[in-house]
């Protein structure tokens, strides 16, 4: 059986313009927590039965790419003062075992404070979706399914350049999160493995760089279960299905922890920018686009986002009144350097697009999530 992307619970977002807000600082715990509190009468907190914070461990045992505990920590001090239900920490490293991450960053501790629990999304439950392929034909991939059940989710990660979609944001860090690697699931919390050596490290930054071994990554790991290089086809293909997959678990809460921020060549081995702001917003998309911007590049450039804004995951271009902040807008504007990839990684556009492009459609899913 398959069935088109479903809408999902009805949204416990307050039914007025979504707001987004942004801080800037000397205190990165401090910017998140006013941050949020400018956006927070948005959330109709007494709604809420399930509340999931997904961080980006990109690098399990490194910080700039990754997820600051304090920010971690900001949110889950803000959320407690309006929540008192079940929180779920979540991530599924794409690499490494993401206890990894969740030991290496004080993970455990943070969550019995705050009544949280944690979960390797890699070892999830799944549901299938169908999206495409590098020859855009259907490909199944595995979509965690407590991310799709969550009925608020909160992504929280920094603001850095990306190899192959330019930019990576609260979008991005919860899509490909949320599809699981089983090659490197871990067991739980009490079977922590050790941290594991991967001669690919050794290899020269140009090299990995390269659009080849990316492809041949994707290759080699499409029939070892890792669904996450399995989305690596080509550079418009993984735009394609980024969008595609973005109404199933978009955030319905994006934190974008720009205290430190990356360039160059991010994901894992940019420079850091001292940026010192903290952003919030109720619009995921929207948040992401204004962030983009200020980052030095224009949204509707960006394939994903672009093709986001014609399936209406979000605002493109909020109304500014619809902004909070305790500085102008113009003073955030930073033109970071982009990945060395980055003129091949414009080249993402889909002759007749409107053919492929919709919402993943979902195969075998139970009823119980959709709403009919």
């Amino acid at each position: 059986m398959t069935l088109a992307a479903p809408t999902l619970r009805p949204s416990p977002l307050a039914p007025h313009p979504s707001l987004l807000a942004f801080i800037q600082g000397p205190n990165r715990s401090h910017n998140i927590t006013q941050a949020l509190s400018l956006i927070t009468g948005e959330i109709e907190w007494q709604n809420l039965q399930h509340l999931l914070i997904k961080p980006n461990f990109v690098a399990t045992d490194r910080q700039l790419p990754s997820t600051h505990p304090d920010a971690i920590r900001a949110v889950l001090a803000f959320v407690r003062t309006h929540y008192d239900g079940p929180i779920t920490i979540a991530e599924g490293s794409a690499l490494t075992n993401t206890w990894e991450g969740f030991h290496h960053f004080g993970l455990p501790d943070m969550a019995r404070q705050y009544e949280a629990s944690l979960l390797d999304l890699n070892n999830d439950e799944t549901i299938s979706v169908q999206v495409y392929d590098r020859h855009l034909r259907p490909m199944t991939l595995r979509l965690a399914r407590t991310v799709v059940a969550a009925d608020f989710r909160i992504s929280v990660g920094p603001p850095k350049t990306h190899d192959t979609v330019i930019v990576t944001l609260s979008l991005k860090n919860m899509i490909m999160g949320s599809l699981v690697n089983r090659r490197v699931a871990g067991q739980n919390g009490r079977h922590h493995r050790p941290q594991t050596f991967h001669p690919a490290r050794l290899l020269p930054r140009f090299i990995k760089q390269s659009w080849f071994i990316q492809y041949a990554r994707a290759k080699l790991n499409i029939g070892q279960q890792s669904d996450k290089m399995a989305m690596h086809q080509s550079y418009p293909i993984i735009n394609l299905n980024l969008a595609m997959i973005a109404p199933w678990v978009k955030p319905h809460l994006a934190v974008i922890d720009g205290f430190q921020a990356m360039e160059g060549a991010g994901p894992l081995d940019g420079d850091p920018v001292d940026w010192r702001v903290a952003f919030a917003g109720t619009d995921a998309f929207a948040l992401d686009c204004l962030v983009a911007r200020l980052m030095g590049f224009e949204p509707m450039d960006i394939g994903y986002l672009n093709y986001c804004a014609r399936l209406e995951v979000g605002t493109a271009d909020p109304d500014p009144a619809a902004i909070n902040s305790n500085i102008p807008l113009a003073g955030l504007h930073r033109h970071f350097c982009p990945h060395p990839t980055y003129e091949q990684q414009r080249q993402w556009h889909i002759p007749n697009i409107e053919t492929w492009l919709r919402p993943a459609t979902a195969v075998d899913i139970e009823e119980e999530l959709l709403i009919t």
